[in-house]
């Protein structure tokens, strides 16, 4: 069996270390302090025995587990980011470990009355009895995507101490800057090698995920005119009272709010405005292609109706397309899908097959033409300060890994 311990201490050694990453930066990685952890992993690699272990100039890291059968076996993968996200800060994170928890309220940090309590987050209740490791309320945890990083290594260090375990080449893959959308950027699908992956980057115990949203982003800007307010009539433009007929336009319940399931949205996460010049950003998701693409549509519809109301350009926006859903890429390969779903159900664990109300590498992967859908990591509430993971969570998914790399090494 995998050592509980030893799970903890891999991961807590992991998220004590900063690797925020930065949207507004131009390098990859986009901060420097992602190559500490980076480096150690590499080390690490070699450290437990694999192969061909190897980090570029950009610390996309790349290593190999041999096979260790006689027969022909198709290679898999398994890819994690150890960047984390900007929305909260990573810095001095100090993980809590709470032992046998009891299904109530857990003080993350008294002095500041941060509590995490199962009267809001309902899933601890999943957990009574396990083992949690919780943030101290001040940072995020890390979770995403580090416990993924720790069942990997995890998973790949008892293969090759347990040698009786047959299977396939496997190859691992760590990535920078996955949580400000460029993880699968620079990544070499040709150097990896893979016939297919698996990122470790899900949530809660059972997610099986191979359909994502369709994204783009949006910046709207909105030009008016500043003169004297006392000698404005007639002649100032407000670029914000404008902004706020474009913001009022677009369908108020189609927001992350009020939203779920299959369901899309247009979320306005950035406000910037003066008289002169109000700039707004969005991000556009939709589940369904049509629909994904009638939401952009919308919004170029409504920037022309607004600039013919003024008689004169005063709204433009710019739209980009950010990734697509994996669906259409992993549906004509669904025996990868089987295959870890009969490794959970094997493991008596509940496959929760559902779509991911975001994106992952995994997305922007299988359209560079490595299929890769996603799963679980086991962690909670990410990006936060309320962010867990369960221990016997992590260890699930790792058992989860090398059952994979069992049944995909069996002769057919």
């Amino acid at each position: 069996m995998i050592s509980k311990q030893d799970i903890i201490k891999r991961f807590v050694g992991y998220v004590t270390v900063d690797t925020e990453s930065d949207p507004e930066s131009k390098t990859t990685p986009s901060t420097a302090k992602q190559w500490d952890l980076a480096n150690a992993l590499v080390e690490e690699l070699k450290a437990i025995g694999m192969q061909d272990v190897s980090i570029d100039d950009k610390a996309y890291i790349m290593a190999t587990l041999p096979s260790n059968v006689d027969h022909e076996v198709p290679t898999i993968g398994f890819i994690s980011h150890f960047d984390t996200t900007p929305d909260f800060t990573g810095a001095n994170v100090k993980p809590q470990i709470i032992e046998t928890y009891d299904g109530k309220d857990i003080v993350l940090n008294e002095a500041e009355n941060i509590v995490l309590s199962p009267d809001y987050f309902e899933d601890l209740l999943q957990y009574k009895g396990q083992t949690l490791i919780t943030t101290d309320g001040t940072t995020l945890l890390g979770a995403d995507d580090k416990a993924g990083i720790t069942e990997i290594i995890s998973a790949m260090e008892y293969l090759i101490q347990h040698p009786e375990i047959k299977h396939g080449k496997i190859r691992v893959g760590f990535t920078p800057d996955e949580e400000i959308g460029r993880g699968a950027h620079h990544f070499d699908v040709e150097k990896f090698g893979a016939d297919w992956a698996y990122t470790m980057d899900g949530s809660q115990i059972g997610e099986l995920e191979y359909e994502n949203f369709n994204a783009a982003g949006a910046v709207v800007k909105v030009k008016g005119k500043i003169v004297h307010p006392g000698y404005a009539k007639g002649k100032m433009i407000n670029s914000m009272y404008i902004a706020t007929e474009f913001i009022n336009s677009l369908p108020r319940m189609e927001t992350p709010e009020h939203t779920e399931g299959y369901e899309g949205f247009f979320h306005l996460y950035s406000i910037n405005g003066e008289v002169e010049e109000t700039v707004l950003q969005y991000i556009i998701r939709d589940h369904d292609k049509e629909h994904f693409e009638a939401r952009k549509e919308m919004m170029q519809k409504l920037t022309n109706e607004l600039n013919t109301q003024y008689g004169r350009e005063v709204v433009s926006i710019e739209i980009k397309d950010q990734y697509f859903n994996m669906k259409e890429k992993v549906e004509p390969v669904m025996h990868i899908v089987d295959i870890a779903e009969e490794a959970m159900k094997q493991l008596d664990i509940k496959p929760l097959i559902k779509a991911i109300r975001g994106g992952t590498d995994g997305s922007q992967l299988s359209y560079m033409g490595l299929p890769c859908p996603n799963i679980f990591a086991g962690g909670h509430n990410f990006h936060g300060r309320y962010e867990y993971v369960p221990v016997e969570s992590m260890l699930k998914a790792t058992e989860v890994i090398c059952k994979i790399a069992e049944l995909t090494a069996l002769k057919k």
